[in-house]
């Protein structure tokens, strides 16, 4: 007797979609004969392969998991002080559960349809208001890609947004403190719009600015770490009639000045570290924002409140004139999706843990900065600056680079290097421990006796002119749901309220 050995578990045999049946009553709705005879209707012969494509052997999804769990055994799990708009985190278990691992939210598609899709759209609420309040902008879409191409955007938006003095001007500044990776962005997508990039010192621009400049980006605070004074820039730049956008880190504007107090017309970033997973990289949802006028050339989508037909308050999506799909070579933004989920995990994260707790969490991680700030220079090493939120640069010679990072690395910690020095971010997670034991790499290397092992005293040493005194988050929804319990009920509350694969396919 011979027996046909099957695995169950065929990727083509358990991914959603139509059985066999189902597939030959489509068929003969639109009358082919089979599938192949309906790729032959469809697609033209002259632009089809002549044979097979040449692939590997398929594996069946247990098989591919267990391949993928010992490829990924032979990782090294290092802590990360690189920064860079990156930062580890903490999220919430009943965010995690309930928001992230759940179908019933990570399956919905884009709240084209309103009146299926008024949970997420409460939450995309959510994380515009949120973003308004830190940022200092009056109106904030709900999410773009990433900060990256947040910056292209800002640009692309400043330059169709020029004024008509300001119409033959063609030249972007862009801070030379920017991150790295938003630079090349910005590099790269310029080129085809005829904008040039002067890179260079805010400092030194705005004395000799030039009336080419249409508009500026500079990073707050900057990617040395440092927390600059943009208010005499902004006003350089204004009288000129350029605009200016500001690249922001979200958890430091619960302590310091929001951009939009010291002069941005536009500010964006990353909410990364607003409970969403590092991932390798990605994805997580960058945030835009800006003044009020921006609004019809804003990128991305806007979450508005309306009413329904009975006069109840209802959300839907608004001022979408910008965009690809609708104004098509007029547009001034091709973005037709979002990063919805991460979104809807930040507003989450802002949502459980409110103001009080976002502002014990900045000053907890700004705290530790400072604590090791001061330890470093106890033992005889030099900060490239003062003012900081929760990134410094330390100065250190040449041939003593390759020594720490080789007791960094030995000691499982990946640093930021730079020609002149070292980068080190903390974050949420990182410990008292972990201050120690950066500061002993570094002990190590210079050769003094240790003054002493860090001891358990933080403060914040904000500047007083960089401190924030305006409030943020003052709506109920950021002030309520701060217990798991709440926090579930509110979740599930909204995910009630919407359309999901755990109900029903959804076609745009």
């Amino acid at each position: 007797m011979n027996t046909v050995l099957h695995r169950y578990d065929r990727f083509q045999d358990r991914h959603i979609g139509p059985d066999k049946d189902e597939q030959q009553k489509m068929l003969d709705f639109i009358g082919a004969a089979s599938l192949d005879d309906l790729i032959d209707q469809t697609i033209p012969l002259s632009i089809r392969l002549k044979q097979p494509l040449q692939g590997v052997k398929a594996k069946t999804e247990v098989d591919f998991l267990t391949e993928f769990n010992e490829i990924s055994s032979h990782n090294k799990i290092y802590k990360s002080y690189i920064g860079m708009g990156y930062y580890d985190c903490v999220t919430p278990s009943v965010i995690l559960r309930n928001l992230m691992e759940n179908p019933g939210w990570y399956t919905q598609y884009t709240p084209y349809q309103a009146e299926i899709a008024q949970g997420r759209l409460e939450s995309l609420l959510n994380f515009q208001t949120m973003v308004m309040d830190l940022t200092g902008m009056e109106i904030a879409n709900a999410s773009l890609l990433d900060e990256g191409t947040g910056a292209a955007e800002a640009m692309h938006l400043m330059f169709a947004h020029r004024s008509q003095e300001m119409n033959d001007a063609n030249v972007l500044f862009v801070s030379q403190d920017c991150y790295p990776q938003t630079i090349d962005v910005l590099i790269t997508r310029s080129e085809p719009l005829g904008i040039k990039l002067l890179i260079g010192d805010p400092l030194k621009i705005k004395k000799e600015w030039d009336d080419k400049i249409f508009g500026a980006i500079l990073q707050y605070p900057n990617g040395n770490g440092e927390i600059p004074d943009y208010d005499s820039f902004c006003e350089v730049a204004h009288k000129h009639h350029a605009t200016i956008a500001v690249a922001a880190d979200l958890l430091s504007l619960v302590l310091l000045k929001s951009p939009g107090e010291f002069g941005a017309d536009i500010v964006f970033g990353s909410s990364q570290r607003f409970g969403v997973p590092l991932g390798y990289g990605g994805p997580h949802a960058a945030f835009f924002a800006a003044k009020e006028v921006f609004k019809r050339q804003m990128p991305g989508r806007i979450i508005g409140v309306s009413v329904d037909s009975h006069g109840n308050p209802a959300y839907r999506m608004a001022l979408q004139t910008r965009e690809q799909h609708i104004r098509r070579d007029k547009a001034t933004s091709n973005i037709c999706t979002a990063q919805a989920l991460l979104a809807n995990m930040s507003a989450m994260y802002a949502v459980y843990h409110g103001p009080k707790g976002l502002k014990i969490i900045a000053e907890r991680v700004h705290g530790l900065t400072s604590l090791l700030a001061k330890h470093l220079e106890k033992n005889g090493f030099k900060l490239a600056h003062s003012h900081f939120f929760d990134t410094l640069k330390i100065h250190v010679a040449d041939d003593k680079l390759v020594s720490i990072r080789k007791f960094a690395e030995d000691a499982k910690m990946n640093f930021r290097y730079f020609s002149d020095g070292v980068g080190i971010s903390l974050n949420e997670t990182t410990t008292i421990e972990d201050v120690n034991d950066i500061v002993e790499v570094f002990v190590n290397v210079s050769g003094i006796k240790p003054t002493n092992h860090v001891e358990i005293k933080i403060s914040v040493t904000i500047p007083s002119e960089a401190k924030r005194t305006s409030s943020y988050l003052t709506h109920p929804v950021f002030n309520t749901h701060h217990s798991e319990t709440e926090m579930l009920r509110y979740l599930k509350y909204l995910e009630n309220r919407d359309l999901s694969l755990t109900h029903s396919t959804i076609i745009s």
